[in-house]
């Protein structure tokens, strides 16, 4: 092994070698038991971030642990298309490179361009799940827009379809104007933005009797006066005293001249804005179930690129068309954007005398998380999938625990969620994706079919008709709803559909429960059957990572220049490619100052290499229950020490067991307690990390193994295996050698689904001391616990000795005694089994502590004036002093230690005399303040007495 760990020069070449050798490679065994996770496909839009890195690092280590437990698995692996982000990055560089927009091609030529974009940006993710050490089988990946997966989602629209799931409607959706597309709300922003509220007075059509001319207008506040122009109806609460007169009433709509009603609801709130509402179905989501339920007609007032129509679109409130009010828009407003009419709509209130006042305020405004525009709802023709009616499965499934989630409370919040669902929309208005599998005759019939060809088959359509299919695609989120079984070959019945599916374990993040993780549940549920008939769930265990954010608990994004690219932390990178990295496309340029300023105080020297092992185990070690995560660049670099321990600590084992031959053995009473000691340490550890795996408790078992590496085996272990190697009998030196190697070996292997490259470098050198034929640590069996592999006593004793070393060392360090001076350790009232572990081991125990004796005394012994003295596990401990310190240092120091001690005490008896302090200061303040005075007093009487007690030792002596 090369004298420094340098993980740049193993880790490629051993996933290359992996790969190579086909060892992440599943097969059609139906007799072995599966294991199966499928790789959340991320979006060949960009690189990996550090939400993918951690994920994906978590179903690492579950397929290599079940791997090695000798299970058949299958880590599937993929991308999405990401229907809106392709097509956006895909727009933005054809404009600048040929500063064209996407209506200058064809459909078909645009789609080529975009096919082009994603051959050149996939091979970016694929190369980073290599150096991330994923060990999926590449053979298998696929893509959302793959020809088989194309299939799959035919077939399920085509099946939804058929049994009347799917369905075309007019409804409101959440409409992005600058992509002229509906989006979902998983792409709808919440932005809180300074605004104004405008009174607007809209004129009572009197009825005399019941208004006797006192009002003459009733007053809306609006944020959006622009929608006023599509205006169908007031609203007032029936309880409001003031206004449920006018109920059955009618009110002139501003500037439109449109008489509309007066109607009474519940949604009115009389204690919010003046109690009165203006409905606007078309273009708000409340207004549009007050229109719903009250009949009334909805009128689309806005293009799908974000301007003031020509015409006005009026509808019934079942979608249909209708003649009801005049469809002409004032000329003044035709064709202005929403902001400009805003400002004209505003002035011509003012000329006519209609605007009460106006108000500063705050407004949560929606905006896409994409294109940065601000969404309107919007009135469109949609394709909707009944999910109201899948839900029920879906929901048993979890209740019935068939599905687990874990941690245990997301169940609750999918449950909430399912229990108040809504059809979803399925349809975009986009040119990449899957294209929905619809065409129309001329008369507006539908025909749904894999293609035109079998259309004109199965409905004996004559070639002289033409057929045009549906523009839209389907949401992304449709296909990769499929993504469990269509990975597999459904709708065919594969031999890798039978074995691996229902797959074992889903891993994500708490953000797309309801948007993905509910939505496999329920696609699945209704698509695919067992033999029996019986649904199948698409996984048996889904677990919920918490988010990645940055030190600061601030959530990553380019825009805030925080986010760091997990291969900047295998590689390292410097502060000027840093700083380029994070400024680069960014959308709002003037934080590039703000942003370069950040990187520089967080990062002033860059970034220095970890490698993959290092940031695999930081990932792991934070993979706790919480719901966000906050990233912390110090451990990173204490798990790159741990590497570095592993790897020197491997290094000296094996440098010192170069020639020897390894035998198998059984522990015995021959065997050397601290043999015995490691071997039932070693085994716990194998049960309670395992136990951790398990129970998906990533983060505990990072510190099991952190903690046995480093402290049991690196720190306590090898010091006494040098020590006997140093000093201890032939037979005591061959035993040992076994026992570091076996330990290690083992140890290798349960550090391997977590460290993977470094464990099986080191791994290929212990093999050939133990004569290990098979080619991989991977496919090496996981370590099992032992039952009959434990005693109780010994770890107790080792427990014991462990505390008299630390206590010894301590003393050392407070002393500023050399180890080169040897102490004398005097054992008082220590029992028979105590005696008899010293006495086997006593030339270690002096060596490890520098002790030139260890004597054990009777009860009566008196111990010298000047000695230490602690009882540990009930034995009382003696440490005699006098003849290893040296006086006038010794003095100097307590001497020091005292003034010190009394400085504090007068600063803190001054501040609590302070009757200021004590008027002002806070009750627990001044608590803290006594109590630290308290301590401080304690601790100068014990250095007094320590004082007293060493001039008379030494005057005595």
């Amino acid at each position: 092994m090369d004298k420094t760990y340098n993980p740049k020069d193993i880790e490629e070449p051993l996933y290359n070698f992996w790969e190579k050798n086909g060892y992440f490679k599943p097969n059609n065994d139906s007799t072995k038991t599966s294991f199966c996770i499928m790789m959340p496909p991320p979006n060949i839009t960009g690189n990996l971030h550090m939400g993918h890195a951690f994920q994906q690092t978590i179903m690492d280590i579950l397929i290599r642990y079940h791997r090695m437990q000798g299970k058949n698995t299958l880590w599937q692996v993929g991308t999405d298309h990401a229907g809106i982000a392709t097509q956006i990055l895909v727009e933005r560089q054809i404009y600048l490179e040929e500063h064209k927009t996407k209506k200058d091609y064809s459909r078909n030529d645009f789609i080529k361009k975009i096919w082009s974009w994603k051959n050149k940006y996939n091979l970016i993710v694929t190369k980073q799940m290599r150096r991330l050490g994923n060990s999926v089988d590449w053979d298998r990946e696929k893509f959302t827009l793959d020809p088989d997966i194309c299939n799959s989602v035919k077939e399920a629209f085509i099946i939804f379809y058929k049994n009347n799931l799917i369905y075309q409607k007019k409804r409101l959706v959440h409409w992005d104007s600058k992509l002229e597309t509906v989006i979902s709300d998983l792409e709808v922003e919440h932005r809180l933005i300074k605004s104004k509220k405008w009174f607007i007075r809209y004129p009572i059509i009197c009825d005399k009797k019941k208004n006797n001319n006192l009002i003459k207008y009733l007053i809306v506040s609006t944020t959006r006066p622009e929608t006023l122009l599509g205006d169908t109806a007031l609203a007032v609460n029936p309880q409001d005293k003031n206004y449920s007169k006018f109920i059955g009433q009618f009110v002139i709509c501003p500037l439109v001249n449109r008489i509309i009603p007066i109607i009474g609801d519940q949604y009115a709130d009389i204690k919010k804005g003046t109690g009165c509402v203006k409905i606007t179905p078309a273009h708000d989501f409340n207004d549009y179930k007050v229109g719903f339920r009250h009949k009334l007609p909805m009128i689309n007032v806005f293009t799908f690129n974000g301007k003031i129509k020509t015409h006005f679109d009026v509808y019934d409130y079942k979608g249909r068309t209708s003649k009801i009010y005049n469809l002409l828009v004032p000329s003044k407003f035709q064709n202005l954007d929403i902001i400009s009419a805003r400002v004209k709509v505003i002035e011509e209130i003012k000329k006519i005398g209609l605007l009460e006042k106006v108000e500063e305020c705050d407004i949560l405004t929606p905006h896409g998380d994409r294109s940065g525009v601000i969404i309107q709802p919007m009135l469109t023709n949609q394709w909707y999938l009944k999910t109201s009616k899948l839900a029920n499965l879906a929901i048993s499934a979890v209740k019935d625990k068939r599905i687990n989630f874990i941690p245990s409370q997301y169940k609750t919040m999918y449950l909430s969620w399912m229990n108040n669902i809504e059809d979803w929309c399925i349809s975009r208005q986009l040119w990449w994706g899957h294209r929905i599998p619809v065409w129309y005759d001329h008369k507006k019939n539908i025909y749904v079919g894999y293609s035109e060809n079998e259309i004109r088959k199965e409905y004996k359509i004559a070639n002289n008709i033409e057929l045009i299919q549906d523009e839209d695609v389907l949401d992304t989120w449709f296909s990769s709803g499929l993504w469990t079984f269509s990975t597999l070959g459904w709708p065919k019945k594969t031999e890798f559909l039978k074995i691996f599916h229902s797959t074992n374990v889903l891993v994500s993040g708490f953000d797309i429960i309801f948007f993905w993780i509910a939505r496999m549940i329920m696609l699945t549920m209704y698509l695919v059957k067992d033999n029996f008939g019986i649904s199948q769930v698409p996984f048996k265990n889904v677990y919920i990572t918490g988010l990645i954010r940055d030190e600061e608990g601030q959530k990553m994004s380019k825009s805030k220049g925080n986010v760091i690219d997990p291969l900047d932390m295998i590689d390292g990178i410097s502060l000027n490619n840093l700083i380029k990295k994070r400024t680069s496309d960014l959308l709002q340029p003037q934080l590039f100052d703000q942003i370069k300023k950040r990187t520089i105080n967080q990062f002033p020297n860059g970034i220095s290499p970890t490698g993959t092992d290092a940031l695999r185990f930081t990932f792991c070690a934070l993979a706790s229950n919480t719901r966000d995560i906050k990233w912390d660049m110090s451990r990173l670099k204490g798990y790159r020490n741990f590497c570095n321990k592993l790897w020197n600590a491997s290094r000296f084992v094996l440098i010192h067991t170069k020639d020897h031959v390894f035998f198998h053995f059984k522990i015995n009473n021959n065997m050397l307690f601290i043999n015995k000691w490691i071997l039932i340490e070693f085994n716990n550890i194998v049960k309670s990390y395992r136990n951790s795996l398990d129970n998906y408790r990533f983060d505990i078992a990072a510190n099991i193994l952190y903690d046995f590496t480093w402290n049991n085996f690196c720190d306590w272990y090898l010091e006494f295996a040098k020590l006997i190697i140093k000093f201890g009998s032939s037979q005591d030196i061959h035993a040992t050698k076994n026992i570091l190697i076996y330990v290690l070996e083992k140890l290798l292997k349960l550090l391997h689904p977590i460290i993977p490259f470094i464990t099986e470098s080191i791994w290929q050198r212990i093999k050939k001391i133990k004569n290990i034929k098979e080619k991989t640590i991977m496919l090496q069996p996981f370590p099992k616990y032992n039952n009959s592999f434990f005693n109780e006593n010994i770890l107790f004793h080792m427990s014991w000795i462990k505390k008299i070393i630390i206590f010894l060392r301590n003393i050392r360090a407070e002393m500023n005694i050399s180890s080169k001076k040897l102490l004398s350790l005097f054992l008082k009232n220590i029992s028979f089994d105590q005696e008899k572990i010293i006495q086997k081991n006593l030339l270690l125990l002096r060596n490890i502590a520098h002790l030139d004796k260890i004597e054990i005394v009777s009860k009566e012994y008196k111990e010298p004036l000047l000695s230490i003295k602690k009882i540990i596990d009930g034995v009382e401990i003696l440490i005699p002093l006098l003849k290893v310190i040296d006086k006038k240092i010794e003095l100097k120091r307590l001497n020091k230690e005292i003034k010190n001690i009394k400085l504090k005490i007068s600063y803190i008896e001054e501040k609590t005399l302070n009757k200021d302090f004590l008027h002002y200061a806070p009750k627990h303040i001044i608590t803290k303040e006594k109590e630290k005075l308290k301590d401080l007093n304690e601790i100068y009487l014990k250095l007094s007495h320590q004082i007293e007690i060493f001039n008379n030792a030494f005057n005595e002596n």
